[in-house]
């Protein structure tokens, strides 16, 4: 049997032949929830177990899987196609809720706390002053955690019941996703969904060709082809498939998304299998009419599923501390009931026995010592409410209240998608507010994905910019008009070009401007697709090609059709078909595509397009002087951030050319080394080129990014960049969002293939700015030769960047540069990650979390984001048209980037005040309420009798003072949104936690302390001078009791009043109601009726009555809320004036100033540098030979689709940049003093 199920234990190592691969790998067991395997992991992605996994899994070293064969592959007990992220259902929601509630060391406290008040010799209260609350906090959490678990049902059934056509007996039968099994074969119709990671066996195009749509996984919307084995593309009868018994052997499951090896085995042959072949869950099949394929993973083994990660209970920084202080808070009243109990005893042995006549001991209160233990009991009940147990479910109330007012925002709506911001966890509102790292992706997040042809350059002449009246270029607006297109009935309606001069010269037939249009629409691999007449839709694999075919289109010379041998352009109306004779296609070593055609009149010309500094070293000496004058247009293209690509053509000798053709047949039937010869040949027939011109596109950027970048850079947020896109295009992208700017001091580019260079250019760099460092400083300050660097993190004025690959990545990750790589990018403005897989993004945002101790934000759009948003403290994901996998594993989506801003500085840095006020409030109000008692219990001889009513102590924190303190958590701001976003440093207190630590849980317990304090001597001394208004005394406990209780409501009510920033008219009605309500409760509680119904639950029968109608009384209890409250805004008086806040100094000046202050101008600025932005093609081989080859070409239509493949032209300095190795490259950036611009660069020791 080819499969093993080998029992490790987690984190075992041993090594293992990789199957299909040709070295010996070490292997690490990790944690997993797939149904009885460990995921498969190489030490090359290595990631840390997780908590809560059994400690011994099965592993499958690989997979073996045969067609058509249910019976035979059940033995292998693979894991089925549905998936589950419910946690309950109805048998186990109320075990499993109540054991995870109990969990919580505050809810077992109450339990224990109960369990004491049902024993009569302890306890002096009743059991529902304790019960009442706590099961509305159990009751609370448990809707709230049975919601959410009912929409996680709801979802896991809408994707598990949809349906599949699967072949079954014979005949294709639809059948849901959750029953569809490995080794199953499925038909798959255009625009479906794939049900699982399936090996495509034919489709409906020729030679088994299918195209896909990636969105889900890796947020890019451009298409993608796979195609068959040649052996099996025939297949696509049902009874052939039914005969079909292939076998597959292939690698176990894994989270690699660009990578499959496998072998099918058929027939006595065998066929490699690599990614091309697969078609991944979540795809979409485009363009094609149907294909069949093979179930290889389903479910949760799935690369989809993988990358998912495993969910992890995020719990906020303040929710750590809370536990940390209920745990002081504890320890606090043991000590307080050890002193009471001591006081007890003491008492008891030398005064409580001369009060045995009057209150005789019980049999078992035989002694002093035990009647203390006792003491100490009923003590631990009277004194429960300072861990009150109504603070988790107000905390609970508060941050379901926030995260609706996220969900109602107009202001994060986005209309053109219909899409609303949605909060999907309530845990995590005031984490926002204390973000220091954001993680970002770069396509479909940063960027739209959308390329635009925005400006170019033709002999000499830039087009695409607009002038006004004095002849100053003007930026574009919505008002600006655009260039009619209505002459050409072809072109494409969406397309918007600002610049009239370039179509006025196409109508003039200028040769230079039709000669670079008609290198446009001829020198690429764009498929079209002509559904209807006149309507066209190209499909190409990149976004670039695609804008600059569509670019050619509205111009004039329109790419109507293509065969194998042949492209047909409508040129200014008249058809014209070009014969296509070779297409020299693009490589990464290339950096340039060409063609070779005929043209009507028999002329052979090649027509190439790349990277500028590509085909400025090939072209003809004549075209030297245009080349000057065309790199100084690139140069002013690439400062305004636009991806730029040169033209040129060359007229080619018939002779000339047949010699080549043959040269270029013969090498492409050898075997060895023909790649070589290929390039050989290429590189000879693309000289002498004359150059046309160049193009500028561009990548355009989500609104508002720039803006926002630069606010959360004021605001001291650090943002990086994780990207799988190639070095140059990330930089690109960090030049437009102003992340990189030329005024920064360098740039510094990690390329190293090996440890040993990637060690020495990290230390480079970080040697480098710690000695320029110390340079600037040395004047000033003389340092030791041995300090700590993060010193430095916080002193470092200069700015620079830190950008690294991602092979250079895998080795700084190793546990031995970790802390090199995090130091270094601490240093660092901006860091950006390029090529990086999924895991390596979440291993990074964890290595900040592990190290740094920051809270992390990370967000996406992808799947391939997944694991990075489930990672990192909070995930937003981007809900649009990349794709929802993000989505649905964040905290908190959107529709555009813009509105993270809005999230961090308004709603998160309001949620964390708010928290952090109501928190500080909470804990010195029960302070305040609770030890009262413990003054009490040194005039009561230590007895534990309460000082309160039973009632008022079971009503005080969930109705006369929940609810203003919960409109004060709901509704208060300090400043109002407009200011928060003009002022982002206000949002630092929140990433130092400033406003709720230690210290201030100290100070609001020091005040409660103080004020309990003052609660009750102020009464007890007054109480003793005092007489009524008929002389006789104030000398009942329950009139006592009344003043108290009274007293402490009003200066509750009273400081809360005071806290409030910004009063509403909740505010109001909820603290004049609940002293209202305070007063109608207790004179109906301690009425005549309520004691004649329920005698011996209501004994303070007439207190109220008679207590609070004597002046003297109402004079007390003025007097006690005064001395209470004077001190404390007399300290924050002196505080706001000689120790202002940042948010105190803003206030101030928002009061001086009536008119409302202008807006801070954050737009881009538009960039001078010189360096160019460079063309993207995409990273792999193009498509060229199998456009040639025409096995992509439908014989009854036109073709649909299929484009080249692109990668991204570079310029001469970032080539110089990729040579060097073992370098570190320091680029300087061009000064606003100094015009002239060096490259720096450090040599690695």
């Amino acid at each position: 049997m080819a499969a093993w199920l080998i029992p490790v234990a987690q984190g075992a190592h041993f090594s293992a032949l990789d199957q299909g691969m040709v070295s010996t790998t070490l292997f690490v067991i990790v944690g997993s929830h797939i149904d009885g395997y460990c995921v498969f992991q190489g030490k090359e992605q290595e990631v840390p177990g997780q908590d809560g996994i059994l400690e011994e899994k099965y592993f499958e070293r690989e997979r073996h899987v045969k067609a058509n064969a249910r019976d035979y592959n059940d033995k292998f007990s693979y894991a089925d196609n549905q998936i589950k992220t419910s946690k309950y259902n109805i048998l186990t929601f109320l075990p499993l809720n109540l054991f995870e509630q109990l969990q919580r060391v505050a809810n077992a406290y109450f339990i224990v706390l109960l369990i004491l008040q049902l024993i009569p010799a302890i306890s002096s209260l009743s059991w529902f002053t304790t019960i009442v609350p706590l099961l509305l906090v159990l009751l609370i959490t448990a809707v709230k955690d049975a919601t959410d678990d009912y929409f996680r049902h709801k979802n896991d059934k809408q994707v598990n019941n949809r349906q599949s056509q699967v072949l079954i007996r014979g005949s294709l039968q639809n059948e849901k996703w959750m029953n569809v099994r490995v080794g199953d074969i499925i038909k798959l119709e255009n625009n479906q969904f794939v049900a699982a990671d399936i090996l495509l066996l034919c489709s409906s195009e020729p030679n088994g060709l299918c195209y896909i749509e990636t969105a889900d996984l890796d947020g890019e919307t451009n298409l993608k082809v796979r195609q068959a084995l040649t052996v099996t593309s025939d297949l696509g009868d049902v009874s052939k498939l039914m005969d079909f018994d292939g076998e597959v052997d292939c690698e176990p499951p894994n989270n690699k998304l660009d990578k499959f090896i496998g072998t099918l085995c058929w027939r006595d042959k065998k066929y490699p299998l690599d990614n091309d072949r697969m078609l991944l869950r979540g795809c979409v099949l485009r363009n094609t009419e149907c294909c069949f394929g093979m179930v290889i993973f389903a479910g949760l083994q799935t690369k989809l599923m993988q990358n998912c990660g495993i969910t992890k209970f995020k719990r906020t920084s303040i929710d750590k501390l809370m536990n940390t202080l209920v745990l002081w808070i504890f320890a606090l009243l043991i000590c307080m009931g050890v002193i009471l109990a001591i006081g007890n005893t003491i008492w008891e042995s030398r005064i409580g026995r001369r009060f045995q006549v009057f209150l005789p001991w019980t049999e078992f209160q035989s002694s002093a010592v035990f009647s203390g233990f006792l003491t100490f009991w009923s003590y631990i009940i009277n004194l429960n409410t300072v861990v009150p147990i109504s603070l988790y479910v107000s905390v609970e109330v508060l941050r379901l209240g926030h995260s609706y007012f996220i969900n109602w925002d107009k202001r994060m709506y986005h209309g053109q998608t219909n899409t609303a911001a949605v909060a999907r966890t309530t845990t995590l509102n005031e984490e926002l507010g204390q973000v220091q790292f954001i993680f970002s992706d770069k396509t479909g997040t940063l960027t739209q994905n959308i390329m635009v042809f925005s400006k170019c350059s033709i002999d000499g002449q830039t087009y695409g910019d607009i002038y006004d009246e004095f002849d100053q270029k003007m930026e574009y607006t919505e008002r600006s008009a655009c260039v009619d297109f209505s002459f050409n009935p072809l072109c494409d309606r969406r397309f918007k070009f600002y610049d009239s001069s370039l179509v006025e010269a196409v109508k003039l037939e200028d040769p230079a401007v039709q000669e670079f249009f008609r290198l446009l629409a001829l020198c690429h691999t764009v498929m079209p697709e002509e559904k209807t007449e006149g309507h066209l839709v190209y499909q190409a694999q990149s976004p670039d090609e695609g804008a600059l075919v569509t670019a050619a289109r509205n111009f004039g010379f329109v790419f109507r059709a293509r065969t194998p041998e042949t492209i047909t352009l409508f040129e200014m109306g008249q058809a014209v078909t070009y014969q296509l004779l070779a297409i020299l296609d693009f490589n990464n070593v290339r950096k340039r595509m060409s063609v070779i055609v005929r043209n009507p009149q028999g002329q052979i010309k090649l027509y190439s397009k790349g990277a500028d500094t590509v085909i400025f070293d090939r072209l003809d000496p004549s075209s030297e002087d245009l080349m000057y004058t065309t790199s100084e247009h690139l140069s002013e293209f690439g400062g305004e951030g636009l991806r730029t690509l040169a033209l040129a053509y060359k007229d080619l000798d018939e002779k000339e050319f047949e010699v080549w053709m043959e040269k270029l047949l013969f090498a492409g039937t050898v075997i060895e080394n023909r790649e070589d010869q290929l390039a050989v040949l290429y590189e000879e027939i693309e000289q002498g080129l004359k150059l046309l011109g160049a193009t500028a596109i561009e990548d355009k950027l989500q609104e508002g990014v720039p803006e926002t970048i630069a606010c959360l850079n004021r605001a001291d947020i650090k943002i990086w960049v994780l990207t799988g896109d190639k070095l140059e295009t990330a930089m690109n992208i960090g030049y437009s969002c102003n992340m990189l700017r030329d005024d920064m001091n360098e740039v510094f580019v990690i390329s190293g293939h090996t440890l040993l260079e990637v060690q020495q250019q990290l230390r480079s760099a970080k040697e480098h700015i710690l000695d320029l460092s110390r340079v600037g400083s040395a004047g000033d300050v003389e340092k030791s030769d041995v300090f700590a660097d993060s010193v430095f993190e916080e002193t470092i004025i200069a700015e620079y960047a830190l950008v690294i690959n991602g092979h250079s990545l895998a080795h700084a990750l190793e546990p031995q540069l970790e802390h090199v790589l995090l130091d270094l990018a601490c240093l660092c403005k901006t860091v950006i990650c390029c090529r990086v897989t999924p895991m390596q993004k979440a291993q990074v945002v964890e290595l900040v979390k592990r190290h740094k101790g920051a809270v992390t934000l990370a967000i996406g759009d992808g799947a391939n984001d997944v694991s990075m948003i489930k990672t990192a403290h909070i995930g937003v994901g981007i809900s649009g048209q990349e794709g929802m996998q993000a989505a649905l594993a964040s905290d908190y989506s959107f529709a555009q980037f813009r509105y993270l801003r809005r999230l961090l500085l308004v709603h998160g840095r309001w949620s964390y005040f708010r928290m952090c006020h109501f928190l500080c409030y909470f804990f010195y109000k029960n302070f305040a309420f609770t030890l009262v008692h413990f003054w009490y219990g040194f005039f009561c001889g230590f007895s534990a009798q309460t000082v309160y009513d039973q009632w008022f102590i079971t009503l005080f924190n969930i109705v006369y003072t929940s609810l203003p303190v919960l409109a004060m958590g709901l509704f208060d701001q300090d400043v109002n949104d407009h200011i928060s976003l003009r002022h982002p440093s206000l949002y630092r207190p929140g990433q130092q936690n400033l406003l709720f630590n230690k210290r201030q849980f100290f100070l609001c317990t020091l005040q409660g302390v103080c004020t309990s304090f003052l609660l009750f001597f102020i009464p007890y001394g007054a109480f003793s001078v005092m007489v009524r208004e008929d002389g006789s005394h104030f000398s009942d406990q329950q009139a006592f009791s009344v003043t108290i209780a009274t007293s402490l409501v009003i200066v509750m009510s009273v400081q809360i009043g005071l806290d409030t920033h910004y009063w509403t008219a909740v505010n109001h009605f909820f603290i004049w109601g609940s002293l209202t309500l305070y007063f109608v409760i207790l004179f109906a509680m301690q009425s005549n009726g309520m004691f004649g119904i329920f005698p011996s639950h209501f004994p303070f029968v007439g207190t109220a009555r008679n207590c609070l109608s004597e002046k003297s009384v109402w004079l007390v209890i003025l007097l006690t809320t005064v001395v209470c409250v004077v001190p404390g805004l007399v300290v924050s008086f002196l505080r706001i004036d000689l120790f202002p806040t940042p948010t105190d100094k803003v206030r101030h000046q928002q009061s001086r100033k009536r008119q409302r202050p202008q807006e801070q101008n954050l737009r881009q600025s538009r960039r001078t540098s010189s360096r160019r932005s460079a063309y993207a093609f995409s990273h792999q081989q193009g498509y060229g030979e199998l456009i040639t080859s025409g096995k992509n070409m439908r014989t009854s239509r036109l073709s649909t689709a299929r484009s080249a493949e692109r990668t991204q032209h570079s310029s001469n300095w970032i080539e110089n940049v990729l040579k060097r190795k073992n370098k570190v490259s320091c680029i300087s950036d061009e000064s606003t003093e100094a015009p002239e611009k060096s490259d720096r660069t450090l040599q690695t020791p």
